[in-house]
């Protein structure tokens, strides 16, 4: 009798915990595809870093105003899931360019939590839209100061070769210390801490209660830059997501890697960093342009060739993403405007065939409730726009797609390119994710 008792409370709990992961309103895995409310989420969403800084902006017309009026478009194209910067760091030239601005922590230890507010503002609007955010806290890159400005701060390199323009082999030599500075990961922790731990000022809900935040991610594109990293990476990584489910285990955590290109081209590093239970999903990210898969300037000369390179590279990984039964995001993806123009007013037939490609690829995991779950393409500009006779943002410029190193309006999509967001829309109208 004791026995068939026990079995009946296992029973009970066991449906009990069913229950209430098929009512939570919160994205969750389950094999290798997104879930809410247990129903499969497959998305095509965007990169918007600049997101949680719009609505600091004090002319309303282009900041609270602007934001919601780049969601409603969004949302009327099917577009679901933004990828934004949560977490910045210094003031001041980093490898040689300007960063964000303004930085969450301008200076060591020292946060504006009012500039957290413009993410309270965005998640509350996104809320509203029934959209899903994923927030990368840290960068391995120098535009939102990142990992370059922890070491500097920790005097794990000096000043001057942070600010200095570096070249390849030496940004990857300095770089790749952040992960045996247990100086500059404490800060790192501190900073993640403050932001996870946060209660939103609109909405009045923690941050780790929240439904509108899809996944933290560790930073933008973390590599170990380095072999000699590999082993410091591989700890950094696993302990880091650890670190944020002991704080939050209502939402995903990834780590935000470019994908085997990021991970010292090794898949099978690809694979052992994704490993970990306490790591949900995997994503990469395709540059073609920066991988010098192109060069003519025209682009479409070599299309064929990118597209077969890129549909490659999504299949090779998805493989490791079926094996390790989790999702894969394709969360980074873009390419300029056909003739490398920087003008909104360019054509886009290059870039269309290119996402083309990329959306079909996802489609066909749609439709055979596959691993590769969502395409965050590079990136939204909205109603932005380049100011004519200036390559490079400014402060006081509207933000757009491109950040502040970048050619403003490289890889940028604006609300103004029709055709590309009519194929978005053919895309996210075949998919119930509205």
């Amino acid at each position: 009798m004791r026995v068939i008792r026990s079995s009946f409370f296992v029973l009970i709990a066991a449906l009990f915990a069913s229950a209430t992961f098929a009512q939570s309103p919160f994205v969750k895995v389950k094999n290798n595809q997104f879930v809410v409310n247990n129903q499969p989420y497959y998305y095509i969403g965007t990169n918007y870093w600049y997101g949680g800084l719009l609505a600091l902006v004090k002319d309303k017309k282009h900041g609270k105003e602007r934001l919601k009026k780049e969601l409603d478009f969004l949302k009327a194209h099917g577009v679901t899931n933004l990828r934004v910067l949560a977490g910045s760091e210094g003031v001041g030239l980093v490898n040689g360019v300007e960063r964000v601005k303004p930085t969450l922590q301008s200076k060591h230890g020292e946060f504006d939590e009012t500039l957290l507010e413009g993410l309270d503002y965005l998640l509350f609007e996104m809320g509203k839209r029934k959209m899903h955010a994923v927030l990368f806290l840290s960068n391995n890159w120098e535009w939102s100061g990142g990992f370059l400005q922890y070491l500097s701060w920790n005097k794990a390199i000096t000043d001057s070769t942070m600010k200095s323009k570096l070249n390849w082999d030496d940004l990857r030599d300095n770089t790749s210390k952040f992960y045996s500075c247990d100086a500059c990961i404490s800060d790192y922790k501190k900073q993640v801490s403050l932001i996870v731990n946060r209660v939103n000022k609109y909405s009045k809900i923690a941050y780790i209660n929240d439904p509108a935040i899809m996944a933290w991610e560790l930073a933008n594109e973390p590599r170990p830059m380095r072999t000699s990293a590999v082993e410091a990476y591989k700890k950094w990584t696993s302990e880091m997501a650890s670190f944020i489910k002991s704080m939050d285990n209502n939402h995903l955590v990834t780590l935000g890697t470019e994908g085997i290109m990021g991970t010292d081209e090794s898949a099978e590093l690809f694979e052992q960093v994704h490993q970990p239970k306490q790591i949900d999903y995997l994503t990469l990210h395709i540059w073609p342009k920066n991988w010098s898969w192109f060069k003519d300037t025209s682009i479409v000369q070599g299309l064929d060739s990118v597209i077969a390179k890129s549909t490659r590279y999504i299949i090779q990984q998805q493989k490791i993403a079926d094996k390790l039964q989790k999702p894969l995001v394709v969360e980074e993806f873009g390419l300029p405007r056909d003739l490398h123009s920087f003008s909104p007013q360019a054509t886009t037939t290059a870039r269309d065939t290119y996402y083309n490609a990329i959306f079909s690829e996802w489609q066909k995991s749609v439709v055979n409730a596959g691993s590769v779950a969502g395409c965050n393409f590079w990136s939204f500009g909205g109603t932005a726009r380049p100011v004519k006779g200036q390559t490079f943002w400014k402060e006081g410029d509207d933000f757009m797609g491109d950040p502040p190193q970048e050619e403003q309006g490289l890889n940028t999509v604006f609300d103004s390119d029709k055709s590309t967001w009519k194929l978005i829309k053919k895309f996210t109208s075949a998919t119930n994710n509205k």
